[in-house]
């Protein structure tokens, strides 16, 4: 014991969160007990209860931990912050690349498979599109960054970069989630670069200095 409760596991947490993912996205939320979470995490329904309270709160961890999963090389902000990306300062090039690599992450199979269940669910558990901005918010992190320092040297100008950062994002996701029926169908390699690279132009030419 600590002074704040019972020791959790990083471990038992990680395996749960993966467990979950992986139930929710097979069988559905209605579907999804806690036991059947148990089980394949290979812990018991209480430590399941210990680490996440309910159903309800693991589902909303799972989304969360799917989306960070693969949002890794997209965190940060900034050309000197954004792992993964090699940006050059130009900055309907840049974000053509950030635009392809926001794509990959909302229409990646773990990513596309609980945001369906989340339209699902949306009108029984309400706080789940709250999860989804706030998740997002995050993942735009990296384009906020960017268009503050184009902004600071003078190559866009961009008085509010996180609306700019959240108007590309949606550009960008929203025609792949169409194009692909919200993750169901393959997006070509040069349709994506096409639409990652309509929305910078878009963006880019509504801030020119």
């Amino acid at each position: 014991m600590t002074e704040h409760g019972p020791r959790r596991s990083p471990a038992k947490r990680r395996a749960i969160l993966d467990a979950a993912i992986k139930v929710f996205t097979d069988q559905g939320y209605a579907r999804t007990s806690v036991d059947a979470i148990a089980a394949v995490a290979g812990v018991g329904k209480q430590t399941v209860y210990g680490h996440f309270g309910d159903k309800e709160q693991l589902f909303l961890a799972a989304i969360q931990e799917a989306r960070s999963a693969v949002s890794g090389p997209l965190a940060g902000g900034g050309a000197a912050g954004t792992p993964g990306i090699a940006l050059s300062g130009d900055p309907r090039e840049d974000l053509t690349a950030l635009g392809e690599r926001i794509l990959d992450i909302a229409l990646s199979p773990r990513v596309s498979a609980l945001h369906r269940l989340t339209i699902a669910e949306v009108a029984h558990h309400p706080q789940l599109q709250r999860t989804w901005r706030e998740s997002s918010a995050s993942a735009d992190g990296a384009v906020v960054g960017y268009l503050r320092d184009r902004d600071a040297d003078g190559r866009l100008r961009v008085p509010d970069p996180a609306r700019a950062a959240r108007q590309f994002s949606h550009l960008v996701i929203t025609e792949g989630r169409v194009e692909t029926a919200y993750g169901m169908l393959p997006l070509r390699p040069e349709r994506r670069h096409a639409i990652a690279a309509d929305a910078a132009d878009l963006i880019v030419r509504a801030h020119r200095p």
